[in-house]
């Protein structure tokens, strides 16, 4: 009897048990389920040490889910091959309705081996804790706006308006802490609300500082001080936007870095015909939302502020002469971004009037641009 030198391996994880099917690689080869297995640690091994009975080498896989990324990295130390996949790029078979946990093991087997599935970037046990204290933090703004909206929805209720600015300065809480409400009942959760604002605000102080006290000794933290030298790019959103993408070596080319973010456009052709439309959005929303953020400081004409020429006097000088960061090389991009620019010729006549294109690494036609070449 002779064995297939791949083995492929579906989990369906779960909080308190995993669907486990494997397909041998031959594609005549049916898929095997071999029922629910724990989480536990000696449960894992056991699988682990019961697979390479049946094939020497073995690649599993499961989806991305609320289980976090642990089980990868364990089954990863323990020398198998593990994907954790995109559970959005997993194709599905419109008519098929039924959907267990046996089902979707076998699925993700038959998918491993037809090479139909996408894998997701897996981090690193310390570059998820910086990510998981960017998401704390966005948690926190989150909340903080919310608390905002109650207390303001609650004042309008009871026609309590303030005459000046309400931009939640030292004006604005002096004024909050002279507001009297009518009735006791309503002075109470007027002071509730008020101790939210409060607490949420400094939660996000707390967070904002144990998020800047881990990067100086972060292995990514030099490419955290080289995105510092962009305008609008300060700590927390370089942080941010590194720890969500991870090592940025891991893609190829922009139009990979832009599909990651979601920031291409979506198509629906047929034939001769082509029709582009939005932004797909598919990709990392906090890296994205981040990255749009500093995007927002390009409104503004070019320039190099105080802030930003402390910043750029911080960063190493590169030893060729085409560089991405430094003084030079930033003081130079930004006077070139007053220059008036050439439009991009009309595609097709579909051009409309007053619009403008943006490439973001590519020129028109999809061609990277000379830039990108000599680079």
């Amino acid at each position: 009897m002779t064995h297939s030198s791949t083995l492929y391996v579906g989990m369906d994880v779960h909080k308190d048990s995993i669907a486990v099917a494997d397909v041998a690689q031959d594609h005549h080869a049916e898929v095997v389920s071999l029922g629910n297995r724990g989480t536990r640690p000696c449960d894992i091994d056991h699988l682990i040490r019961r697979l390479p009975s049946t094939s020497p080498h073995l690649v599993l896989v499961y989806e991305a889910g609320p289980c976090g990324d642990w089980l990868s990295r364990d089954l990863t130390q323990q020398g198998p091959v593990c994907w954790v996949v995109a559970p959005s790029l997993i194709p599905t078979k419109p008519g098929d309705r039924v959907t267990t946990n046996r089902r979707d093991a076998i699925k993700l087997a038959r998918l491993m081996r037809s090479g139909d599935l996408t894998p997701v970037y897996v981090p690193t046990v310390e570059d998820e804790a910086i990510r998981d204290l960017c998401r704390a933090r966005a948690d926190a703004i989150r909340a903080l706006k919310t608390a905002k909206f109650r207390l303001n929805a609650f004042l309008l209720r009871q026609d309590i308006r303030d005459t000046g600015r309400a931009t939640w300065g030292p004006a604005h809480r002096r004024w909050l802490s002279e507001v009297v409400c009518p009735t006791p009942a309503q002075q109470m959760v007027f002071q509730e609300y008020v101790r939210a604002v409060t607490e949420h605000t400094e939660r996000l102080q707390r967070l904002e500082q144990a998020l800047h006290e881990p990067v100086n000794t972060w292995r990514l933290q030099p490419v955290v001080e080289a995105l510092q030298g962009l305008r609008g790019v300060q700590c927390t959103v370089a942080v941010t936007l590194v720890a969500e993408l991870g090592d940025l070596t891991r893609f190829a080319n922009p139009r990979q870095l832009m599909r990651d973010l979601g920031l291409i456009p979506s198509e629906s052709s047929s034939g001769d015909r082509r029709r582009q439309g939005g932004l797909t959005k598919a990709g990392n929303t906090h890296a994205r939302r981040a990255l749009i953020e500093g995007a927002w400081a390009y409104r503004s004409p070019a320039k190099v502020s105080r802030h930003l020429q402390w910043r750029l006097e911080t960063l190493p000088e590169t030893a060729s002469g085409d560089q991405l960061e430094g003084p030079s090389a930033a003081v130079h991009t930004l006077a070139a971004a007053d220059r008036p620019r050439e439009k991009p010729p009309p595609s097709g006549g579909r051009h409309r009037p007053g619009t403008e294109c943006v490439y973001m690494g590519y020129g028109p036609g999809g061609t990277p641009d000379s830039r990108d070449r000599d680079r």
